[in-house]
């Protein structure tokens, strides 16, 4: 879709092609002289302006209001060096729960209204080092509480571009709904069970939820800090290697990511092989897939595991885990109060307590009900089990663990599960409809990196996604696997 942009300096209007814009292609451009990353600012700006309310999507809370003068600065680097940062002048979309200084950041809820941060979130800033440009802010389910639909009493309810009767997922859904609406370049997500995943498979993205441990999550508003991990939501895997390329380290803000020094490659980016499935043993974890499969998305994940094959790999069907059932058990630790109280005494001026919070606004009914629990809820509920982080829990370990040490006896890659077993839900009738979601059941509790890859679409035009779950900090198999099938099969296509 051609769009027209124009800047205050440069009265020609230039047309530019938004639809499915990689990094990239966009590097190219500037290399060409095609256009500005002022423009391109200004274009992803008109189209948000021309769409997400006049389609109903409703993705995006704010807008930067210094974007395009952040543009303007990385085009007179460029003119002046000649060179181009590895994120320059990539317009982002990112998630309401990340700190970005100058802009509101409300997690969703009334409750923050016009609270500004006073530094970036640590992913945020190691992208804008990189070159990025903060575009807009997106909405997000509440307190991150709901994988099941996206609505915020800051914002409303984000709907799913593909057919706007459906949920986008949550609680990412505002930045899944305008990365696949290409509302901007690229976005960031959070995936404490399931928020980057299960919105990149309702909407045909490419979601990475990364080895717990190799991204920080300093600065960025907590559901369950155990759990927690942000990251890349994009239309490619190559574009999601690149945010992780630059987001993944070291940060002395949060300790878990020390785990990750000495093992993280060189590059990612050397792993976007063709070729990537060739030799891959893949297990068919049929424990997940028999469970509240639909139809539709049976169908699309049986030919998800003939293009695997066709493409290279060998498959190990069915991948089965011995007391998987009991391993899976008391996993969850409902430690939201601690942490965003943690979280209030370290950041806001005023807030304090999870009762400050709800006496400060109205929030969602379904975040209110989120609320009450959280008031008494602490730790594994009933059972006296301490919650740990997933490299001392004992009870992660083990789950961890048997699911790694059977990949090891068969000399597996990888396995397989859809990542989501149903259509997206109607909104009107989003509880009843929450049915299938895979991502809750492994990662969030292994630590294991988990990503998500277009796997086609149901009927009504509803994407279903592919997920692809590794062994702790294997990122770079996973991307040859995932970039491979994606290439592969190329079933991602814009929704208007």
């Amino acid at each position: 879709m051609l769009i027209l942009a124009c800047n205050g300096e440069n009265t020609e209007n230039t047309k530019i092609d938004l639809d499915e814009l990689t990094i990239s292609e966009i590097h190219q451009a500037y290399k060409d002289g095609s256009y500005t990353a002022e423009q391109l600012t200004a274009a992803y700006l008109a189209r948000i302006d021309s769409f997400d309310q006049s389609m109903n999507i409703n993705s995006v809370v704010v807008k930067n209001p210094d974007a395009l003068q952040r543009a303007r600065e990385l085009d007179a680097e460029f003119a002046e060096t000649g060179n181009l940062r590895p994120m320059h002048g990539i317009p982002v979309i990112v998630k309401d729960n990340y700190h970005t200084i100058g802009l509101q950041t409300a997690g969703g809820s009334i409750a923050l209204k016009d609270f500004k941060p006073k530094n970036d979130a640590w992913q945020v800033a190691k992208l804008k080092e990189a070159g990025a440009i903060v575009l807009v802010k997106s909405n997000m389910g509440e307190w991150a509480f709901s994988p099941k639909h996206t609505n915020s009493s800051i914002a409303g309810t984000t709907r799913n571009p593909y057919n706007t009767d459906y949920v986008p997922a949550g609680s990412s859904g505002g930045t899944a709904a305008a990365v696949t609406a290409n509302f901007g370049a690229i976005g960031l997500g959070t995936d404490t069970g399931n928020s980057i995943r299960g919105p990149s498979a309702h909407n045909a993205l490419v979601g990475f939820r990364s080895t717990l441990g190799l991204t920080s999550r300093h600065g960025i508003i907590p559901l369950y800090l155990r759990n927690d991990v942000g990251g890349p939501m994009c239309r490619t895997v190559e574009d999601a290697t690149r945010v992780l390329e630059v987001i993944a380290g070291y940060d002395p803000s949060d300790q878990l990511t020390r785990h990750s020094v000495d093992r993280i490659p060189d590059s990612y980016m050397v792993h976007l092989r063709l070729d990537g499935l060739k030799g891959k043993r893949i297990g068919v974890f049929r424990q997940l897939t028999n469970i509240e499969l639909h139809p539709s998305v049976s169908t699309l994940f049986e030919a998800a595991i003939a293009d695997l094959q066709r493409l290279g790999a060998e498959i190990i069907d069915p991948f089965v885990v011995e007391d998987f059932d009991e391993l899976r058990k008391d996993q969850w630790c409902a430690e939201f109060r601690a942490d965003i109280e943690a979280w209030l005494a370290a950041n806001h001026p005023t807030l304090r307590k999870l009762e400050d919070l709800i006496a400060a606004g109205e929030p969602t009914p379904y975040a209110a009900d989120g609320l009450e629990y959280f008031l008494t809820a602490s730790g594994r509920g009933e059972n006296a089990i301490p919650c740990g982080d997933v490299f001392s829990d004992p009870r992660r370990i083990a789950y961890r663990k048997a699911i790694e040490d059977e990949m090891d006896r068969l000399k597996l890659d990888a396995i397989i599960y859809p990542g989501w077993g149903h259509p997206p839900a109607k909104i009107d009738n989003f509880e009843a409809g929450y049915l299938g979601d895979n991502s809750q059941v492994i990662a969030p509790h292994t630590g294991q990196p988990a990503f998500v890859v277009p796997m086609g679409y149901t009927e009504g035009n509803l994407p279903a996604g592919l997920q692809i779950l590794g062994r702790m900090f294997d990122e770079p198999t996973l991307i040859e696997i995932s970039y491979a099938y994606e290439q592969g099969t190329k079933h991602r296509r814009k929704p208007f």
